[in-house]
Parts: C-alpha cells; structure tokens; sequence
C-alpha cells in the first residue's frame, strides 16, 4: 500500500520546524486561522525556507471567501510571484461563483499565474451547491495536485458519505481528507482509497499555540 502523505498547517518557523521533526511529508502556509486561513506574508515563507525541508504548499486567499474578483485575483498572481520567488514549492485555492458553482475563469487564471508549480483545490469544493458538479469541474484542471476536502461543510464526520462515493468514482488519488479530521477517521478512509491528510488544530492545544511535534508523529504513526 503506498505510504499516506500527512500535510501539517504551518502559521510560521516554529510550527514548520515541529511539523518536520514529528514526520510531516508537507506544509501548507496560511495566515490568520480566524479566517480560515488566509495569504501569508512573504517573510514567513522565506523564513521557513531557511529552516525547513518540507515543501510549502502556500494558501492564495486574500479575504474569507470563496469569491473571486478581477481586483483581488489581480492581488493574489502578484501574491504567487513574490511567494515562489520565497520559496513555495505549490499553492492553495479555489474559487465559487455566486451561484455557489465552481468559478473555472477565475481557477484558471491563478493556475496559469502559479504554472509549473502544482496547487490543491481547497475546501470550496464542499461548499458548492452541487458537490458532483464541481468535482467534474475541479477533477479536469492541469496541474492539480490535490484537493482538501472534509466531504461536508460541516467536516469529515458529516462526508464521509461522499468522500467514499468520490473514491469510488475515481477520485481518491486526489482526495486529501482535511477538515474536522480525527484518528477514528483514518481507517475509514484508508479503506476507501484516501492516501492523503491534511491536520491543523488536531496537532496543538488550540490554534494559540505551536504544533506540538509529539503529537504530529502519533498521526505519522497512525497514517503508517
């Protein structure tokens, strides 16, 4: 069975560096948790860079939304420039249009701006209104490399359905499980195909304080 790929969020050096001592395979890069995650600045990156191995898949996001506007995408492949330039080894998005379905033009362009480098579709794929439709769309886009997703706005408890109905369409190599994950999940998803976890609260007391590598490794332990 291939090895499962456990992604760590990292708000700065010190959770990246306890990411990578407790077994982390990757980070993904965001500012501001009360938001949900935002665009994080250039330096972080950079830093991060100097002290760490692990690739840095860095959250473009500039507000907490799934909307996108010509302005503020204008923003983010500006962003993107500056950040591969830091360091960014690939980048997270994703955008829905007001009608709640996939926003392809604007996916699109950040994708183009980001080329080569790989990018995860984030959770606004469970917040559309039609959840197959949007896997249809997001599935078909180059160069993608994952996409995070809990199944359910509500977290992985509230999807499993569809992350097991996603698997078996076909979908769970890009599948990474993310969003209210806990370790009773992971069997579950293993068995359905899943290779790919994505942990933020779950590996520090509260989002207040730093990873704590011990408890990275109990999820490397768990994923292996």
């Amino acid at each position: 069975m291939t090895r499962s790929l456990l992604e760590v969020i990292a708000l700065d050096v010190r959770d990246a560096v306890a990411a990578e001592e407790g077994g982390a395979d990757r980070l993904e890069i965001v500012a501001d948790m009360a938001a949900d995650g935002l665009t994080p600045a250039v330096e972080t990156v950079a830093a991060i860079s100097k002290e760490c191995a692990l690739p840095q898949m860095v959250m473009l996001r500039g507000e907490a939304s799934f909307l996108a506007t010509p302005e503020s995408l204008e923003g983010l492949r500006r962003d993107a420039r500056a950040l591969a330039d830091a360091g960014a080894a690939g980048f997270v998005f994703g955008f829905l249009d007001a009608a709640g379905a996939v926003d392809l033009a604007a996916t699109e362009a950040l994708i183009h701006a980001v080329t080569p480098l790989p990018w995860t579709f984030h959770r606004a794929v469970d917040h559309a209104a039609d959840v197959r439709a949007s896997w249809r769309a997001v599935r078909l886009l180059p160069n993608l490399a994952t996409v995070l997703t809990s199944g359910a706005p509500g977290g992985v408890r509230d999807g499993l359905d569809v992350l097991r109905a996603r698997c078996s369409a076909g979908d769970g190599p890009l599948i990474m499980a993310g969003g209210g994950l806990r370790p009773s999940h992971v069997p579950v998803l293993q068995e359905y195909g899943v290779r790919a976890f994505h942990v933020g609260s779950a590996v520090r007391a509260s989002w207040s304080h730093p990873v704590d590598p011990h408890r990275v490794r109990q999820w490397r332990q768990l994923l292996d």
